[in-house]
């Protein structure tokens, strides 16, 4: 069995292992890292030899420790990415590699048509109709996307809202409030399947499918990482945040991950924070006292304009995995109308937590 995972911020780990007899047996650990002394990398794998192959990834991650020499240096490679390469190598995750991948640029569409289109592109992908596909969004108002499980009171000031004409929808991932405006805002959707985060757990899946925009930031100068659980940030604060929702596939079969990221290219902090209600508790979990120092917008540490980071994005997701142009089927489109009309925009859904 063959895995392989890039560490964040780091560099790609390959295990070919075998089971025999419930066990872990010739495991072979390689990779583009750096590892000080030599014998460490024999370490690694005598440590995988022998251990139970339902042991989870910090499992075989302490075996690992335990057996490193001393004054052993890792650089790009952690004892968890091993462990993680083996999870996936077990249960025959996919690799970004094994895909076509298709991008999804289309013209400025209302927030609850946006949501519905997440939903049903995913459930397209899950079912095997649709290839993985990454769509970039365009925003036709302004908006405050909530998560599926908020309260529509305690996130949102209804007379702000009102006043700026912001639509106000809620998404089916989970996570916190997010406001947006078109020009000022870049969101983009993963629709994958599960095979591809196979081995991971819920965490490390959020910092394997942001990895390629962390790339992306890097070439244009933004020194950026994944901050658990869902945030990007940057030395000048958060960047963007992400949420996810799994869809079952067909008969209860493999499914696939929806996985939505909102960056700020620039951003109105004061109409924000008449929009959205921000709370102290929430602020003092990020360590500050004001929301406005919260995001850091891209324009500023760019000095790009929008298009052009965008352009950029796609560039470096091209040039990494493959990307050909595609479209939303007029039957896809059809699909999302209607959800957008019976369920994105019902009272029933958008305030279904009150």
């Amino acid at each position: 069995m063959h895995g392989e995972y890039k560490v964040p911020g780091g560099k790609l780990v390959v295990v070919d292992v075998d089971v025999v007899d419930g066990v872990l047996r010739h495991a072979r650990v390689a990779g583009d890292f750096f590892l000080e002394p030599d014998e460490a990398l024999d370490a690694v794998n005598g440590a995988l030899e022998g251990a139970p192959a339902d042991t989870d990834a910090a499992g075989l991650a302490a075996r690992i420790e335990a057996a490193l020499p001393e004054g052993t240096v890792m650089y790009g490679l952690t004892a968890e990415g091993v462990g993680i390469a083996v999870r996936r190598a077990l249960a025959h995750a996919t690799d970004w590699t094994d895909y076509d991948w298709q991008l999804v640029h289309e013209g400025p569409q209302p927030p609850a048509l946006h949501m519905a289109l997440d939903e049903v592109l995913t459930h397209e992908v899950a079912a095997g109709r649709r290839p993985p596909t990454l769509r970039v969004w365009e925003w036709a108002s302004p908006a405050v996307i909530i998560g599926s499980f908020q309260s529509l009171r305690n996130e949102v000031d209804p007379e702000g809202a009102r006043r700026h004409g912001v639509d106000v929808v809620r998404r089916i991932s989970g996570g916190g409030a997010m406001f947006v405006e078109p020009g000022n805002t870049i969101t983009y959707s993963l629709s994958v399947p599960e095979a591809l985060v196979q081995g991971l757990s819920f965490q490390d899946s959020y910092a394997y499918l942001d990895d390629w925009v962390l790339g992306a930031l890097g070439d244009m100068g933004v020194r950026a990482w994944y901050q658990p659980l869902n945030d990007i940030a940057s030395e000048q604060g958060k960047i963007a945040g992400a949420a996810q929702k799994r869809i079952v596939g067909p008969d209860g079969g493999p499914g696939a991950v929806l996985h939505h990221v909102t960056m700020a290219y620039d951003i109105d902090a004061d109409k924000m924070l008449e929009v959205l209600r921000i709370g102290k508790e929430k602020l003092s979990d990020k360590g500050t006292k004001s929301a406005k120092k919260r995001v850091d917008p891209l324009r500023r540490q760019t000095g790009l304009p929008r298009e052009a980071v965008i352009g950029r994005m796609v560039d470096s997701f091209r040039a990494r995995y493959g990307l050909t142009q595609g479209k939303v089927t007029d039957e896809e489109l059809a699909r999302a109308q209607e959800l957008a009309r019976t369920k994105f925009t019902a009272p029933e859904w958008v305030a279904r937590v009150p």
